[in-house]
């Protein structure tokens, strides 16, 4: 054989020997790695390239070959579709279903946290649940319900929350009471604009056209709240909180101080299980047994029913009311002081029945 054919020859085997390795290269470097009963967690941010997400794979052991991927997916045409977010991979996974999953963005179930706040509850009420719950830091929670400067753009509610030195918590009756399902990871700031959210939502249900009504009844979204929760921590019974609704209005048309044992109580640093003559006498500018009209602002969350009553007050000549003893927690109206006090001892007749 001559010279020139046996270089000729050499040359093409070490040619077909070096595609072959290549081809194996490739191939081996596609297989997926042993299957086993783990889960890998890759988290791909917003606007990563398959450069690197390829890299990320290969160096979290999904892949083996970052390059050989990255080839993969323009031979493929893939990659453009990708989403991001928290990926649980399997090792033994292949370059296929790791394609469809990014495509389609299966990503990792965000863990869910789930939370109820009572109706009636107070700020600092709420506050010390979701802290007991392991939900929010209580400090910091408390601290934003009272700085608000930061809600500025995030909430349409919170502009009309007026400056006033006066309201204890500029947050209070604004967070709505319901129960919450949020992400495990959701930080205060987050919960408290979801809680207004949700507030805004049900004004919307109770009237979509809640401004202008308010207009017409030449009352503040504040004020509204403000009465509404009044009645929710005077009233029981959903049938009565349109006709306590009345009274209230009833009584500030006629410049009568309102003297709901509410308003003391939550004036008070610790509330009573039952208020003395002494404690009315508080100063505060949440006791209405002092000061005229409404206190500054809501002393708790109030209910979508006692929203409802005090936008659609149930008309009566009712000035006073008093709490029945029977356990029934309704209540006795009256027209006239004269008759309240009638009231009164039939009240008191009731009790034990």
């Amino acid at each position: 054989m001559k010279t020139g054919t046996k270089v000729m020859t050499a040359f093409l085997i070490l040619i077909i020997v070096a595609g072959a390795g290549v081809i194996g290269y490739v191939w081996n470097g596609m297989q997926p790695l042993p299957t086993e009963d783990r889960e890998i967690t890759v988290t791909i941010e917003p606007g990563t390239g398959t450069s690197s997400i390829a890299s990320r794979l290969e160096a979290e052991g999904v892949i083996k070959n970052a390059l050989i991927f990255k080839g993969y997916l323009k031979y493929k045409n893939e990659g453009s579709r990708f989403q991001a977010g928290t990926y649980a991979f399997q090792p033994g996974v292949t370059y296929d279903e790791i394609i469809a999953r990014l495509n389609q963005g299966d990503v990792v179930p965000d863990k869910m946290i789930r939370f109820t706040i009572p109706e009636g509850y107070t700020v600092a009420q709420i506050a010390d649940k979701l802290a007991d719950e392991g939900v929010v830091n209580k400090e910091n929670f408390l601290k934003l319900t009272n700085d608000i400067s930061w809600l500025s753009g995030q909430s349409d509610l919170a502009a009309h929350i007026p400056t006033d030195d006066n309201i204890k918590h500029p947050l209070e009756g604004y967070l709505f009471p319901e129960t919450y399902e949020m992400r495990e990871e959701s930080s205060e700031e987050e919960i408290i604009v979801r809680m207004l959210e949700e507030m805004q939502q049900r004004l919307m249900d109770i009237s979509p056209s809640w401004e202008d009504e308010l207009q017409n009844k030449n009352l503040t979204l504040h004020q509204w709240l403000t009465a509404a929760s009044l009645i929710e921590r005077e009233v029981v019974v959903d049938d009565e909180r349109p006709i306590v609704a009345g009274v209230i209005f009833n009584r500030m048309k006629q410049s009568m101080k309102l003297q709901i044992d509410a308003t003391v109580q939550y004036a008070l640093d610790k509330p009573k299980e039952r208020l003395y003559y002494k404690d009315l006498d508080i100063e505060s500018p949440y006791n209405t047994y002092q000061i005229d009209g409404l206190p500054p602002g809501p002393i708790a969350s109030p209910s979508s029913a006692s929203l409802e009553a005090v936008l659609h007050p149930e008309p009566s000549d009712y000035l006073f009311y008093v709490t029945k003893k029977d356990g029934s927690y309704t209540h006795l109206f009256a027209k006239t002081y004269e008759d309240h006090l009638k009231n009164i001892e039939k009240s008191k007749q009731t009790a034990g029945e």
